[in-house]
């Protein structure tokens, strides 16, 4: 399906804001592609596809998960909004025609992030964190300044803020998330065992 037809229907399936914020990712998605030699038209495509499965209730993504046989952890179990990423996946390949592995990967990870993420799942993670609706993140213009100046600095910096936001209101961190951060924070300190 083509990019202006993929926005009229989300345009359709979105809310106002979730519909603003997607087109937030897709242009600073496209803006850090273009900074980093990465394929500006798979990150647009990403940005515009990531949060296709917001809108289900948390009931509809946890029936939706179980009939596409898409797995669910302890944590997705009780905070099901995690789902929307991996569904989402799921819907911008069977619903609007993506099987670009690269797209697919970034759009499954924006939320939760992976170990050793490839460049267009970190432009997407970063992206949905910083888009120029956002005003509510901790360390806001730090991050966005080190978007543009080095990836993985500022995928940790998103990640520490992320788990200790989420410890302090004693919310689960899943275990992916818990993961990524030790992972990037590896990287920095040089403690990454291969």
């Amino acid at each position: 399906m083509k990019r202006d037809r993929i926005t009229e229907q989300l345009n359709k399936n979105l809310s106002g804001k979730r519909f603003e914020h997607t087109l937030g990712v897709t242009y600073t998605a496209a803006c850090l592609a273009m900074r980093y030699g990465a394929d500006m038209d798979k990150a647009r495509t990403a940005g515009l596809l990531h949060d296709c499965a917001k809108a289900l209730s948390s009931k509809e993504k946890l029936n939706a998960c179980r009939k596409l046989g898409i797995p669910i952890s302890e944590v997705e179990e009780k905070n099901p909004e995690l789902l929307h990423a991996k569904l989402g996946a799921c819907f911008a390949k069977k619903d609007y025609g993506v099987d670009d592995p690269e797209i697919l990967s970034a759009i499954t990870w924006h939320t939760t992030g992976k170990p050793g993420m490839n460049l267009l799942d970190k432009i997407l993670y970063i992206a949905d964190y910083m888009e120029p609706n956002r005003d509510q993140a901790p360390n806001l213009p730090r991050v966005r300044e080190l978007a543009f100046v080095d990836l993985d600095e500022c995928l940790f910096l998103i990640l520490k803020d992320t788990v200790t936001y989420l410890e302090s209101r004693n919310i689960s961190v899943d275990p992916i998330t818990q993961e990524t951060y030790e992972y990037y924070k590896s990287l920095r300190t040089g403690d990454l065992n291969e």
